[in-house]
């Protein structure tokens, strides 16, 4: 009983696909990322005419989540616009 077990979970295990890191497309995504989504908030205050909700949310994005690229953007936004990164 335990070899037909063994044999079975073998012959399973060798048909489970092979899944290889890589880094995914994000104009293949199919949901928005944080820093995204925040960005885009942004600019839709920015777009109402509320710079202190667009500074806010550029800042929250860079604080919470530096390491997406929204976060360099929003950096450069933030500057240009003459304003601190920092609160």
């Amino acid at each position: 009983m335990t070899g037909r077990v063994l044999l079975l979970a073998a012959a399973l295990g060798s048909q489970a696909p092979l899944q290889c890191g890589s880094e995914s497309d994000p104009a293949m995504a199919l949901e928005e990322r944080p820093g995204e989504a925040l960005y885009g908030l942004a600019k839709e205050f920015e777009e109402a005419g509320d710079r202190e909700a667009w500074a806010s949310t550029l800042r929250y994005l860079i604080r919470r989540h530096p390491a997406s690229r929204f976060a360099e953007t929003a950096k450069e936004d933030l500057s240009a616009a003459g304003l601190q990164v920092e609160d």
